[in-house]
């Protein structure tokens, strides 16, 4: 993982969890920020009267909308839309983890930094797989909704994990067999596969 992000993961953690996201977003309804795409080695040249600057803007819309700047090697300049311009710490946990959830599904693993009151994003062309799982592991409390620090009652021990979660399935399974009865499909079944049996 790059070493800038790690330490921002690292001073900003634990980050939010998808609950904390919705949350968040029912407090600041909204809440919006002023983003611009830099191409990397002009940031002396930023300006954000640019065609490329996104002012007052939701950061889920424009990031889906506009995410080909990011593939194409783009830096994301985000900054509070109030304040000057500048960014509020408190907001930095909230749009990392709206950003890497937003990536989530495509597995692109995100650079972060902090410069001139912006925090700057930018896609990791040069990560490997175990960069990848390492960065991903930071933000799995995304899915989850747990938090690394929180005792998740999951035993240590595999087998006993195994177990565990097993048993959590088959209880879930009896309860929804009770209030839906047939149409409920057991496990992690899929139409599909129990037509197929």
């Amino acid at each position: 993982m790059d070493q800038l992000t790690g330490i921002l993961i690292e001073k900003y953690s634990p980050m939010l969890t998808n609950k904390q996201i919705w949350e968040f977003e029912q407090i600041h309804e909204d809440i919006k920020f002023d983003m611009l795409y830099v191409e990397p080695g002009n940031k002396d040249k930023i300006s954000w009267k640019s065609k490329l600057s996104h002012l007052n803007s939701d950061i889920r819309e424009t990031v889906v909308n506009t995410f080909d700047y990011l593939a194409d090697g783009y830096e994301l300049w985000i900054t509070s839309s109030k304040n000057d311009q500048k960014i509020d710490t408190s907001l930095i946990p909230y749009i990392m983890a709206v950003l890497v959830d937003t990536m989530i599904d495509e597995e692109i693993c995100l650079k972060f930094r902090e410069e001139n009151n912006c925090l700057v994003v930018a896609v990791d062309s040069q990560t490997d797989v175990i960069d990848c799982k390492e960065f991903f592991e930071e933000f799995y409390h995304l899915a989850t909704g747990f938090n690394y620090d929180i005792n998740t009652g999951i035993p240590d021990d595999e087998t006993e994990a195994e177990m565990y979660l097993t048993r959590l399935q088959e209880e879930f399974d009896l309860k929804m067999k009770e209030k839906l009865g047939e149409k409920y499909l057991p496990g992690n079944n899929d139409p599909d596969s129990i037509t197929l049996k």
